[in-house]
């Protein structure tokens, strides 16, 4: 099962004297999204972990793994670590949960793709023992092309599967050379190939691609998000944070 995720994703169910943690979510099917459902929450336990205070709390690691735009670059090779998508995401975490000791571990390199990503997984990322992994390579995937690319893909996914270490699968940020309206451009292939990749493995999907797709849709200049055509600057990160958020705020 693949998800997308939209707004007012997170909810909760009152029923009586307690309240049942469940995700909004819609179902990719074919081509497209059906009608949102409710699904049980795949990190209720884990956000019950982050509420335990110490001395029965433990070290929670979310690990960040891709290329350039986790790792933080910016514009002409500049690195803002604390612009990027996992570390806003991290502070919104901390101070969500603020008697939690959460680590955010990027093993994320500028200019790497899946393959080499993949043959450095088990050594870089789960050596860490992460408890939630988040995968992003496509837009440097589209020089290997997609056959090479969903191979490295379904790699990553079952490594994680096999070691009991849920993962999240990203589809790309911008690049302004390609036009986010045309789902015929290579980067929109790769997007369309994770939200399959996905399905086919039932993970969770975290659709950034499809969410700048919606901001362009509604009149907005996509370089606004951007500090050079295929970068995301502060705003840009913001919304891939905010998605990821859903999941665990």
């Amino acid at each position: 099962m693949s998800i997308h995720l939209k707004n007012r994703t997170m909810t909760n169910i009152v029923m009586k004297n307690f309240v049942l943690p469940v995700l909004i979510l819609s179902i990719f099917a074919g081509d497209g999204f059906s009608q949102d459902v409710a699904v049980a929450d795949p990190f209720a336990s884990l956000k019950q972990e982050m509420q335990i205070h110490w001395p029965k709390n433990r070290l929670v690691r979310f690990v960040f793994h891709g290329h350039s735009v986790p790792a933080g670059y910016g514009r002409a090779g500049e690195v803002h670590r604390y612009d990027s998508y996992p570390m806003l995401f991290h502070r919104m975490l901390c101070d969500k949960y603020n008697y939690a000791t959460i680590d955010i571990a990027i093993t994320a390199i500028g200019g790497e793709n899946a393959i080499r990503g993949d043959a450095r997984f088990e050594e870089d990322v789960l050596s860490l023992k992460p408890d939630v992994v988040f995968i992003d390579y496509s837009l440097n995937d589209r020089a290997v092309g997609l056959e090479k690319a969903a191979a490295a893909w379904r790699s990553m996914i079952e490594k994680c599967q096999a070691a009991n270490v849920p993962v999240i699968l990203l589809t790309p940020t911008p690049d302004s050379h390609e036009d986010l309206l045309d789902d015929s451009t290579i980067l929109a292939q790769h997007a369309k190939q994770v939200r399959e990749l996905a399905k086919e493995y039932g993970v969770p999907l975290v659709d950034s691609y499809a969410a700048f797709r919606e901001i362009v849709q509604q009149g907005n200049n996509i370089e606004s998000y951007l500090s050079q055509p295929n970068h995301p600057n502060k705003a840009g990160n913001l919304i891939v944070a905010e998605l990821i958020g859903r999941l665990f705020l």
